[in-house]
């Protein structure tokens, strides 16, 4: 770790800090449960309780087919984005050169570049397994769905029961699709390493402060709110 000055790994502290900070305050802490992922995760479990009254359930098959495509989109982008990251390894000395003529850019080694393009190709593969993760786990959502008996009289706790088994699995599988695309709003807050230490500090923070608007108080989470008053 030579290769980065004290400040890189000053500003590298407090991106991991500020990373995992929100992923403990969002979804460890009891703060999470007024954020918009929670209340969606209620729609979530809405959803599976209305499926069950539902004899014809292609709608249902309709939404969750809907959200693994989206997933499956994210999980290619994250392989595109990491065939980018390869790239970056192959023209080092050229990028080092580019970046350390920007205004706000300090020089750097080729040494400490290839740190920082490691630490991008490591963000892009964690959002992979998020994603892919995230996928399959729809998939399952989509069997479990299926499943759901169709509701009478005799089989109405063994239908409710199902429905909220397929609605803990599309919680989780909605929570990993979370992480990943958490991820990729990270990898632009890193982005700003590649230019210095100092625009890093930046970036994460505005990257922090537009994701926990968005969490807490956007007008997204209003307009959910305001269904469910």
């Amino acid at each position: 770790m030579h290769a980065l000055s004290i400040l890189d790994l000053a500003a590298l502290v407090f991106f991991v800090l500020a990373w995992l900070g929100y992923h403990v305050l969002v979804e460890v802490t009891g703060l999470g449960n007024g954020g918009l992922n929670h209340i969606m995760n209620e729609y979530r479990r809405e959803w599976m309780e209305q499926m069950v009254i539902r004899e014809n359930r292609i709608v249902d098959s309709t939404l969750t087919s809907a959200l693994q495509n989206g997933t499956a989109f994210f999980a290619s982008t994250s392989l595109v984005a990491l065939g980018g990251v390869v790239t970056l390894f192959r023209s080092s000395d050229t990028a080092v050169t580019i970046f350390a003529d920007l205004p706000l850019g300090l020089a750097t080694t080729r040494e400490s570049w290839e740190i920082k393009v490691l630490g991008l190709a490591v963000i892009f593969i964690y959002a992979f397994f998020k994603f892919a993760w995230s996928y399959r786990l729809f998939n399952y959502v989509v069997i479990l769905v299926g499943a759901v008996p169709v509701l009478t009289d005799a089989n109405l706790e063994e239908a409710r029961v199902a429905a909220r088994r397929a609605a803990a699995l599309n919680v989780v599988a909605g929570r990993h699709f979370n992480r990943g695309q958490r991820a990729f709003f990270f990898a632009l807050a890193y982005l700003g390493w590649f230019v210095s230490a100092y625009v890093l500090f930046v970036t994460t923070a505005c990257v922090f402060f537009v994701i926990w608007r968005r969490q807490f108080n956007s007008d997204a989470r209003r307009a959910v709110l305001d269904s469910l008053s």
